[in-house]
């Protein structure tokens, strides 16, 4: 896909919601199935399904990305689905970009032997680094750059607390709601 096409699928849709504000709302869905051991299968609409795995040291095969690596590949690709769109809507020429990210979680709170010193189970820390390459100014790319930190969805995610719920339907008895998914 073109820069091009890029700008005129951006446009298009940015022309749709401005023309009825309630066709911005989507909804997101996913299935998760466990294939045994550490493995599971994402589903997404009608597209391949997506393996999920640990590594060896977790009990896994090491065959596929881990939910962490989701995290941090969701965030990259992201990001870079947003440079990539902001670029074409402002006109700068993109000539290569990657995002190296990082995660630091400690197995302390992971296998719950830290919820006394207040370490969490999950990560805690996320760090990345765009690497832009184009023959526009310093100045511009430093615009893009900002635009792109104020506008992507999965680093406002990330770094905004949303309420998230849950529900677990136990031997086919829905309604139990944990004390953490409340």
């Amino acid at each position: 896909m073109s820069q091009a096409t890029v700008k005129t699928a951006v446009d298009s849709l940015a022309a749709a919601i401005t023309d009825n504000p309630k066709s911005a709302r989507l909804k997101y869905r996913a299935e998760v199935n466990w294939d045994g051991d550490v493995h599971c299968t994402s589903q997404v609409r009608d597209l391949p399904p997506v393996p999920v795995d640990e590594p060896e040291a977790f009990g896994g095969g090491d065959a596929a990305q881990s939910p962490g690596d989701l995290i941090l590949t969701a965030l990259g690709t992201c990001q870079g689905i947003m440079y990539a769109a902001l670029a074409s809507a402002m006109g700068i020429e993109l000539t290569s970009y990657k995002v190296k990210l990082e995660g630091n979680l400690d197995l302390h709170g992971l296998f719950g032997m830290g919820t006394d010193k207040g370490i969490p189970p999950g990560f805690q820390d996320l760090s990345y680094e765009s690497i832009i390459e184009s023959p526009a100014s310093e100045e511009v790319i430093r615009q893009l750059v900002d635009a792109v930190e104020a506008q992507c969805p999965i680093l406002d995610t990330l770094q905004r607390p949303i309420k998230v719920t849950g529900t677990a339907t136990i031997n086919g008895k829905p309604g139990y709601i944990s004390a953490k998914a409340a």
